[in-house]
């Protein structure tokens, strides 16, 4: 996270303090990663400088960028560096955005050609500024790396656009990204503590009207674990995102960022994580990942091969 981040997160969102006080359980060996070095990696931030990109993977302080980025795999974040919500789990700073860049969605193609992708993450801060919550932006990209890379598969992970209209949404879908991401973060008995400015239902509505607008398109969206929910609460969002027809269902380890943020409650164990994709499998999604490092982006790539092939199995037993 960049100095001028901190300072802004810090001063515009001081609620968070009173978390510097919480004991910080120490992280058990299944959770704990390598610095990030290398060639590979050092050229990926290259081509981030050079085309003034946004990672989501720097912003959040992901775990796993250490083995992504040597492989070129960087989840682009568009809209800037600033976000319009507050939520208690974020590393990314809080605050008044600057204007879009209009130049920015050509950048990221050019990034897209750069790494050689052939699947690119694209997500973006909130952006509740905007009258459309930035979804023509996320459209404009979607089609600039279209044009640029016609064979790069794109997944985006949007924001809720929940003071946006129904054609906030049509935007996105129409511009056809291979697969939908929106994560629903939590159960929604913490919404109110981990984050304040969205709705579960509303979220959980979003990825249902994806499948009503286009119903081939793949929808995705994840929890974290280990904030204070049980089992019971997890199964039920399970259910919920079934409901909607989700297909792909992210499950990873809550990691507390910074000591102002909201406390980890507990580390689950890899056993449990087994225990959570044995059962969403149960439930009929086509694809999922449910690992202690898991994140949305994680491995997004090959995990989308995974579930083409699924959805193709599935329609062969039909």
């Amino acid at each position: 996270m960049t100095e001028r981040n901190l300072k802004n997160r810090n001063e515009r969102h001081p609620e968070k303090a009173h978390r510097e006080d919480t004991p910080v359980l120490r992280k058990p060996d299944w959770i704990r990663v390598k610095a990030p070095t290398g060639e590979g990696y050092r050229k990926t931030r290259e081509i981030m400088r050079e085309n003034k990109l946004v990672t989501v993977c720097e912003e959040a302080g992901c775990p796993n960028v250490g083995e992504c980025w040597p492989q070129g795999h960087a989840t682009m974040m568009i809209m800037g560096e600033i976000c319009t919500r507050g939520c208690t789990f974020c590393n990314v700073a809080t605050g008044r955005p600057d204007a879009l860049d209009v130049f920015e969605p050509g950048r990221v193609a050019v990034a897209v050609e750069k790494l050689g992708l052939n699947h690119v993450v694209i997500t973006s801060v909130d952006r509740d500024d905007l009258e459309d919550g930035g979804a023509e932006h996320i459209a404009q990209t979607i089609r600039a790396v279209r044009r640029k890379t016609p064979a790069t598969t794109i997944e985006v992970l949007v924001p809720d656009f929940l003071k946006c209209g129904n054609n906030a949404l049509e935007v996105v879908v129409q511009a056809r990204p291979d697969v939908f991401n929106h994560n629903l973060e939590t159960v929604p008995g913490l919404y109110p503590e981990v984050r304040p400015g969205a709705r579960y239902f509303h979220s959980l509505r979003l990825l249902q009207r994806v499948k009503e607008i286009d119903p081939a398109m793949f929808t995705k969206s994840g929890i974290m674990v280990g904030l204070g929910e049980n089992r019971m609460e997890v199964q039920q969002v399970m259910d919920d995102m079934r409901a909607a027809d989700v297909d792909f269902l992210t499950i990873g380890q809550y990691l507390q960022p910074t000591p102002k943020h909201h406390a980890v409650n507990r580390f689950v164990t890899p056993e449990e994580f087994a225990s959570y994709e044995k059962s969403a499998y149960g439930k009929g999604f086509l694809m999922v990942s449910a690992t202690p490092l898991t994140r949305s982006s994680y491995h997004a790539g090959d995990d989308f091969s995974r579930l083409r092939a699924a959805r193709l199995a599935k329609l062969g037993q039909a």
